[in-house]
């Protein structure tokens, strides 16, 4: 089951959801990481590029995640009508902090001019730069977005555990698997 029903995600949305959430704490501590390393270290200018190379990847697959959620339906929410406005709005502002960490680093890496070399493949040209102070008002914006996006994560995560111990509903289980989703739509249990 690759796509969404209104009673599960496909598996597409949760390979999206897992890849996204490993790509963005990856690229949050290869940032964190990169920034305390001296000039003579050997991954002074490697993990930059790195970074990029990843962000620029990362970018896309946002993108596309984006237009595949918005084409599909979403799943029910369970949860009183608060609980179900709050993860809206959690997931509202998880996408818009995704975008700006990913925008602000673009912005970052196009400062001087310079298109953004994606692993020796293809080059992402600079459409926006030479703006004043724009590598580091956008370094100021990447880093405090992807501080405040990989809190709101945590507590993303932490909902998620919320729901399955405590509330005991099915919200984290239909984002570990389709086949969940299938069988409980049968009436039967989940084959794991």
């Amino acid at each position: 089951m690759w796509r969404n029903t209104s009673s599960g995600w496909g598996l597409t949305s949760i390979l999206l959801h897992w890849l996204s959430a490993l790509a963005f704490v990856g690229l949050f501590v290869l940032g964190w990481w990169m920034t305390g390393l001296g000039y003579y270290d050997d991954w002074y200018h490697l993990a930059p590029w790195w970074h990029r190379s990843l962000g620029v990847l990362v970018f896309a697959v946002t993108l596309g995640r984006l237009a595949w959620r918005a084409l599909q339906p979403t799943p029910a929410l369970p949860g009183s009508r608060l609980e179900r406005l709050a993860a809206h709005l959690g997931h509202a502002a998880l996408y818009a902090l995704m975008l700006l960490v990913l925008v602000s680093g673009y912005l970052i890496s196009t400062a001087e001019g310079a298109g953004i070399d994606v692993f020796g493949l293809f080059e992402v040209p600079a459409l926006v730069s030479g703006l004043p102070r724009q590598a580091s008002v956008a370094g100021s914006v990447h880093w405090y977005a992807a501080l405040t996006l990989m809190l709101l994560a945590a507590g993303h995560g932490l909902a998620a555990f919320k729901h399955h111990w405590v509330d005991r509903n099915d919200t984290l289980l239909r984002m570990l698997s389709p086949r969940y989703t299938r069988a409980r739509r049968r009436g039967g249990p989940a084959s794991h």
